[in-house]
């Protein structure tokens, strides 16, 4: 088994425990697209109490890869909701899942098809 196929089997493993009927496709296309940073521990999550961590994601990920040109408290909220969502006892938010439920959130699976 691969260094990428064991990432991807831990995200569906962790995904199941929020989600238990997800896209396991989509998982694995949004795994994929996130290259070597699912690697390093500190890149590999996503950190709900760092303010800087959540404007790079709604910076580069929502604007930039998907595209969304909504207001910057909407997708706030949204990033909040996803935080939320994973729970605040949760300490690894792995930006796999995170994107993933952004994706979903925003109706952007074609961008992975």
């Amino acid at each position: 088994m691969s260094k990428l196929d064991e990432k991807i089997a831990l995200y569906k493993e962790k995904i199941k425990e929020i989600e238990p009927d997800f896209d396991e496709e989509l998982l694995e296309k949004i795994t994929k697209s996130l290259g070597p940073s699912i690697y390093k521990k500190d890149s590999e999550t996503v950190s709900c109490s760092s303010p800087d961590e959540l404007a790079r994601v709604r910076n580069n990920f929502l604007k930039m890869k998907l595209g969304l040109d909504k207001s910057d408290e909407e997708l706030d909220a949204a990033i909040k909701e996803v935080c939320e969502k994973m729970g605040s006892s949760n300490r690894n938010k792995y930006r796999a899942i995170f994107y993933y439920f952004l994706v979903k959130k925003f109706k952007k699976e074609s961008l992975y098809r």
